[in-house]
């Protein structure tokens, strides 16, 4: 595939492999260099925009848009905006606009000019006069189910309504009476003039107006009547001398309208471009369905951790250059098509196993006494903070005679091929010691509670003299320094790779992953970690990723899993490779 994600200025970063990809070619590119080269726009600056509606939080289908949008013009040495496709008061707030730059930001990248539909209202008011006034547009009394029944379908024209020729007298009269609020919402609505035999079912007398008593975010109550998208955005592309107006594949149809009102107004000629969606297994990127899901409370918010929000993989631990480096892979082109998850996380532990912090936890811990440690000894063994990264240093981790391991680390009766600590088994404890298990101490139930040993004291440092070899290491911490913490082990949202595959008279909810989350209330975290602060993150060593959650108090620490230690997806390309 080629690269979707030409880097921004802003975002430019040694840490990530994207730059390597820059110069790879793709058709958007292709389309900008070639309008560049023949000066399609005179001495026009290239111009993109990035146009969210702010009626839900951005997800990680909306960075690819970003990643292109503010890419494309930075390699082409032109600017982007941020404008909010603020057409529909009835489902806008400010904290989705609030959300919305924030998520931009923190993805990397910052906007030439902050705007709004809705700042161009009135012009968009007087256009549709202007369309009026030459025949191109009319007020249509039909209910909105009645100009569904004209409008006929793929194989049969519509039907004119019996408003269409209505003078530009009357017309005008409407018009301005819609926008006095004279009339009731869905009474009356304004529609170009096209053809209703067109065979692109956009072109057959699109509503460009609609009745809406609602209080706008911004605007308040100064209108009651509020443009179409299909009316307002290629204006507002027009307006901010928008070049190349890249949107994904479903709006193609869309495209023969967007030129229509351009060429009848006059205006300055931005062109649209269509590429395909990023669309990822295991992912819902309906927005509908994420409000849904956070309306019914199946998840805690919008930047629940489980969520394919930006914010949710914010929260999770997932890092922006991790996803500008995902986008970048997963290519554009002008087909839709499903991106496996596993490539995503792959991208994710490679960036995290370069900057993490590494650091001990049990997350099931099971004490280990060692019998002959000496009860007065005080320690510290050294340990690298990142092995990838030795500018990273080293630090100094407690160790006692007591220490927690998890309880997978040891069984009384081991299986074949079983290598970690069992009665008689030496193994090493990372960085301190080698050891060997002898007895166990169980509670009434049967249940072990502690498991005595031994330790070589010549072994400090996780190396015998004589060159013993052991065939496991093993993770601690230290009972008598460890801190509590809670941990959440987050997994897939859904069960399904195509969340979207149901049965017949069943939601797409009905594939929700009701073990998405575990949560674990015993663990136990060297003591380094009562440091961590948000967007820190860590590799718990032998366990997986991790990121300190905004939950967390000074009394209780809660740290989210990003992502477990394993990568399906290395393992699929080295197969494919093969």
């Amino acid at each position: 595939m080629t690269d979707a994600n030409p880097e921004s200025r802003e975002v430019k970063s040694q840490d990530t492999p994207v730059q390597d990809a820059r110069q790879s070619s793709n058709f958007l590119r292709d389309i900008i260099a070639e309008d560049v080269r023949t000066q399609k726009f005179g001495d026009a600056q290239i111009q993109t925009r990035f146009p969210p509606e702010p009626n839900g939080y951005l997800h990680i289908g909306h960075a690819k848009a970003i990643c292109i949008d503010f890419g494309l013009a930075d390699e082409f040495g032109g600017k982007t905006n941020l404008r909010f496709d603020d057409t529909n008061p009835e489902k806008e707030e400010q904290e989705y606009v609030d959300s919305i730059q924030a998520d931009v930001r923190w993805l990397g990248f910052q906007w030439e000019r902050l705007c709004y539909a809705s700042d161009y209202f009135p012009q968009l008011y007087d256009w549709a006069l202007q369309l009026i006034k030459i025949g191109n547009a009319y007020v249509d009394d039909l209910t909105a189910d009645q100009i569904r029944q004209h409008r006929g379908t793929l194989t049969e024209p519509g039907a004119d309504s019996p408003w269409r020729n209505r003078t530009v007298e009357e017309n005008l009269d409407l018009f301005a009476r819609m926008k006095q609020g004279e009339f009731p919402d869905g009474s009356r609505v304004l529609r170009a003039k096209i053809d209703m035999a067109s065979p692109n079912l956009n072109m057959r007398d699109p509503v460009m107006y609609r009745i809406l008593h609602a209080t706008h975010h911004r605007t308040g109550d100064q209108w009651c009547i509020y443009p179409m998208y299909d009316y307002a955005h290629g204006q507002s592309d027009s307006i901010e001398r928008v070049t190349h107006s890249m949107c994904t594949l479903e709006f193609a149809d869309h495209q023969p309208l967007y030129r229509w009102y351009i060429e009848h107004l006059g205006i300055f000629p931005s062109q649209q471009i269509e590429f395909d969606r990023l669309n990822i297994t295991y992912t819902l990127l309906s927005k509908r369905k994420l409000i849904q899901l956070v309306q019914e409370k199946r998840v805690h918010g919008w930047d629940d951790p489980r969520m394919p929000t930006l914010s949710g993989l914010r929260r999770r631990g997932f890092t922006p250059e991790a996803i500008r480096t995902f986008v970048a892979a997963s290519g554009v082109s002008r087909t839709n098509g499903s991106t496996d998850i596993e490539m995503l996380e792959h991208f994710q532990r490679d960036d995290l196993n370069r900057r993490a912090s590494r650091a001990m936890a049990v997350l099931h811990p099971l004490k280990l006494v060692i019998d002959n440690y000496p009860e007065a000894k005080q320690e510290f063994v050294e340990v690298a903070n990142n092995p990838e990264d030795p500018s990273a240093g080293t630090r100094q981790v407690p160790f006692s005679g007591e220490v927690f391991i998890d309880q997978d680390d040891f069984r009384e009766v081991p299986p074949p091929k079983y290598y970690r600590l069992s009665p008689g088994r030496e193994v090493r404890l990372r960085n301190a010691y080698f050891i060997t298990a002898h007895s166990v101490v169980k509670d009434a139930t049967g249940n072990i509670v502690e498991v005595h040993c031994t330790y070589d004291p010549l072994s400090r440092g996780g190396n015998s003299p004589d060159g013993r070899k052991v065939k496991s290491t093993m993770h601690w911490v230290s009972a008598a320094h460890a801190i509590s913490a809670e941990i959440r082990l987050y997994d897939k949202l859904f069960t399904k790779p195509d969340p979207g595959d149901v049965e017949e008279g069943q939601d797409v909810l009905s594939n929700l992953n009701p073990n998405s989350v575990e949560i674990l209330t015993r663990a136990r975290l060297e003591p380094s970690l009562a440091n961590a602060k948000l967007e820190d993150r860590f590799q718990f060593e032998r366990v997986g990723y991790f990121c300190l959650d905004p939950d967390s108090t000074a009394e209780k620490l809660v740290f989210n899993r990003t992502l477990p230690l394993k990568d399906s997806w290395a393992k699929i390309e080295k197969k494919a490779g093969a």
